[in-house]
């Protein structure tokens, strides 16, 4: 009761802060929109993390986080920091001065993000972790998929591709600095560690999800085991595409998971080169944060939407949580995602991909 007599203080204040200021300020500099002077009172800001790690946050996260806020009729800033800790740290700044009630961020890394969520505290405003738990953080609250789960599925789906064989493994891991790269890899590995026919012949973590660091890595690995290697954990779309080009230089296809079902992912998929991805229907976070940020506006002392908890290991202590359920994508269910919209059949089904489409329905 504690904590909630805090947060409610909190938003009492930044209420005031935010009523005080709202009718100066229309948005973001990148993009975020004005709001639909709407029913909630208060003001809600979103940082994302870049435009590299994946093309998810600009491509789906943001169109849909607006459409959430204009639909609900809350006003709100949404930036990108370009994967730069010290813009997200200005735009946080920049955000608070102009009244943002409610701070949402996907942080850069778990440091910079506790920093921004101390200075958001100090002046009344509400946090939410948006996608990744900020580990030493103090968020009231996380919104994101069951990231352990992710792992889950993407162990299953290789194993599911690999089958009852001798295999040698590498794990292309996601960002050291990411808690939820973390519970992929501890998902991936309680479900790859338990068949004594694989082996685990290399792993290792790519700093920041840069592709083009991921690319040295799994050539590295590469070498390292002569080419010896039967499956890859790949963390991400991203990720995948960089090992699937390494394994394309030397005339070789294994099974490779990834994560996002992006565009550049499902389309690996159809042409043979990727086993699956995870699809982690971007509406349905977009959504939740919406619906939990209207209740914290609202002043909700314990929010509906709240279904479980996670640990923050850093801070020896439990968030209140909204936990999404992720879903396994393989070949034969592609036009799940086009179904959901989250990526355009005409999009998709170009050249080479043409056939595939056509044989699966996808339209």
């Amino acid at each position: 009761m504690a904590r909630r007599r805090t947060l409610m203080t909190a938003l009492a204040a930044s209420l005031v802060f935010g009523l005080a200021a709202c009718g100066s300020d229309d948005g973001g500099d990148n993009g975020g929109g004005g709001g639909g002077g709407g029913e909630a009172e208060g003001k809600i800001g979103v940082i994302l993390p870049d435009t590299e790690s994946s093309p998810r946050w600009e491509s789906f996260d943001r169109p849909l986080l607006e459409q959430a806020f204009e639909e609900a009729g809350i006003e709100y800033e949404i930036d990108n920091a370009q994967g730069d800790a010290q813009r997200m740290a200005t735009i946080a700044d920049q955000m608070i001065t102009s009244g943002v009630t409610v701070l949402a961020i996907v942080n850069l890394d778990n440091a910079s993000g506790a920093q921004i969520q101390e200075r958001a505290a100090e002046q009344g405003v509400a946090t939410i972790d948006y996608d990744r738990l900020t580990l030493g953080g103090s968020a009231e609250y996380y919104v994101s998929f069951d990231n352990a789960q992710v792992g889950r599925l993407q162990g299953q789906g290789l194993a599911d591709c690999l089958g009852d064989v001798q295999a040698n493994i590498a794990f292309l891991n996601g960002s050291p600095d990411d808690s939820n790269a973390t519970l992929f890899s501890s998902g991936a590995h309680e479900v790859l560690d338990a068949i004594d026919t694989y082996t685990n012949v290399a792993e290792q973590a790519v700093p920041g999800w840069d592709p083009v660091e991921a690319t040295t890595i799994f050539e590295q690995m590469y070498t390292q085991t002569s080419g010896n290697i039967q499956g890859v954990y790949a963390a991400n779309d991203t990720l995948a595409n960089a090992a699937i080009q390494t394994l394309a230089r030397n005339n070789q296809t294994v099974p490779v998971t990834g994560q996002d079902a992006s565009l550049e992912g499902l389309q690996n998929i159809l042409a043979g080169r990727q086993c699956m991805t995870v699809f982690k229907p971007a509406s349905q976070e977009a959504n939740a944060l919406a619906e939990l940020a209207i209740a914290l506006i609202n002043g909700e002392e314990d929010p509906s939407i709240i279904n479980g908890e996670v640990e923050d290991t850093e801070g020896d202590r439990q968030v209140p949580s909204v936990l999404l359920d992720p879903i396994s994508i393989t070949r034969e269910n592609v036009k799940d995602v086009t179904d959901d919209g989250q990526v355009a059949a005409e999009d998709l089904c170009t050249g080479e991909y043409a056939a595939a489409c056509t044989e699966l329905g996808i339209q």
